[in-house]
């Protein structure tokens, strides 16, 4: 080849890479930026050109499909949920006009079709994107309507785990919302009555009351406080953090051992066992069963809080000065969420290990190719097995003769724990259990929180629970 061509062929190709790096950079390395400003008119149209992929149950029900709006040069779609409100906060909106939410927003790289960037941008290349990726969940329909219904209309969440993987079985959240209506009605829900919008399971602060003993009896058993037969005072009132406890039921007749104590949920023995325990050691058990950060859940960060005793909106941490007494009976300033003490339930019945929090089930191709198998994670090992299987005992004990009975399901051993904890200036009570069962072969773990009602967590969260455990036991 002749020398001034070579050079003029080598000047062109080096030309045509560093072209192809810089298009390569803005169409990969930089798309998601791009994609999500609010000021790119162009992306936000060209995803209505595009039919987003399918969010399904574990049953196969449809949960958000793309319809084809006529009219126009070229095809359009727009998100319709066959549902309605049945998975409104766990599934999410997602509309040009108004944003997305829940699993659209935080799966949209993937339901979009833009999941793998050089996938996206070879496959757009040779053959244009034809549809976004579906999304299997592990959301059980069934159960998912017999929470709603269970909780009859009341403002609460109910949220079921399977303890050995994570899976999310049921997220329900009332008051709920139609997404179809967002794009019309986004500014009313807005404004609305009881925070429609709010998904309560993931971002309502509420106070646990009793159902923290068992992250309390958990750092007790595991870190060699307390065993299950160990006589704790039980006498009431108590002084703890300067002022008096009672217990609902009065005095307790002085020693009793830990497992009657959370069988029979007495305040006083949990409060004086907080305080043996210390700061230190109560606060390294809350952030192994995940408090102090947001759930590790494939869910839009926005839409997380993290469980913890809070002073206005910061942490305290277990340096700062804090009622630990208090704390460990679910008082005092701490606040969790509904999913935080499902992960509880879940850790216990898995043996002391916790599983990370997830939706997903798989990211299928629109040809039926399963891109990614979401497997399970571990988030922590809480505590040893031995402690979980003498905690678990101490739980199925609760439902069996103590505060839990309303949970009890025929032929199934459940474990449980019951909390009540005063609101509304002590004019109401909010009401909240968390479970697992069955006891030896955990399959479902499970958080009610109900939050105004005259009644409590034995009377009004655990027959819920009941429910749907019955419901996800039988499917």
């Amino acid at each position: 080849m002749n020398p001034q061509i070579a050079r003029i062929f080598g000047l062109f190709t080096l030309l045509f890479a560093a072209l192809f790096i810089s298009t390569s950079m803005w169409s990969v390395f930089e798309a998601e930026g791009l994609e999500n400003n609010p000021d790119n008119r162009r992306a936000l149209l060209e995803q209505e050109t595009i039919p987003r992929g399918v969010i399904s149950s574990a049953g196969g029900e449809d949960l958000a499909v793309s319809e084809q709006v006529a009219g126009g040069e070229e095809p359009r779609y727009e998100r319709r949920y066959p549902e309605g409100s049945l998975f409104s906060h766990a599934v999410g909106y997602s509309f040009t006009e108004v944003g997305r939410s829940g699993l659209e927003e935080f799966y949209n790289d993937s339901l979009s079709g833009q999941g793998d960037d050089l996938e996206s941008l070879f496959g757009d290349l040779t053959s244009g994107t034809e549809a976004g990726d579906d999304l299997t969940t592990r959301l059980d329909a069934e159960a998912q309507r017999t929470a709603l219904e269970a909780l009859g209309g009341q403002a609460g969440s109910v949220v079921a785990l399977e303890p050995d993987t994570g899976k999310v079985l049921v997220m329900a959240s009332l008051p709920d919302y139609d997404p179809n209506a967002v794009p019309d009605q986004l500014d009313e829900l807005n404004q609305a009555e009881g925070s429609p919008l709010l998904n309560r399971a993931t971002q309502a602060r509420y106070q646990p009351g009793s159902t923290f003993k068992v992250v309390t009896a958990a750092a007790a058993l595991d870190s060699g406080e307390a065993a299950p037969d160990t006589l704790l005072d039980g006498s009431s009132p108590a002084i703890i953090g300067g002022a008096p406890l009672q217990n609902i039921e009065g005095d307790a007749g002085g020693p009793v051992p830990l497992t009657d104590a959370l069988t029979f949920s007495v305040n006083t023995a949990f409060a004086r066992l907080g305080e043996d325990l210390g700061p230190e050691t109560l606060f390294e058990y809350m952030q192994r069963f995940g408090f102090e950060r947001p759930p590790p859940i494939d869910y839009p960060s926005s839409q997380l809080f993290a469980s913890g005793v809070y002073e206005g909106d910061e942490l305290v941490e277990a340096d700062e000065p804090v009622d630990i007494g208090r704390v460990a009976i679910g008082q005092e300033r701490l606040q969790v969420t509904p999913l935080q003490m499902a992960m509880v339930a879940a850790a216990v019945a898995n043996d002391g290990e916790l599983m990370a929090p997830r939706f997903g089930d798989a990211i299928v191709a629109p040809d039926g190719r399963v891109k990614d198998r979401i497997g399970p994670v571990s988030a922590s090992r809480v505590m040893s097995a031995e402690s979980a299987d003498a905690l678990a005992d101490m739980m199925q004990r609760v439902v069996d003769e103590g505060t839990g009975t309303n949970a009890q399901i025929e032929g199934v051993e459940v474990a449980g724990k019951t909390g009540t904890a005063e609101v509304l200036g002590g004019t109401a009570n909010q009401a909240s259990f968390i479970a697992f069962a069955p006891v030896d072969e955990p399959e479902v773990a499970i958080a009610v929180t109900i939050e105004e009602t005259q009644g409590f967590g034995g009377d009004e969260a655990a027959p819920i629970a009941q429910q749907v455990m019955q419901v996800l036991l039988d499917g």
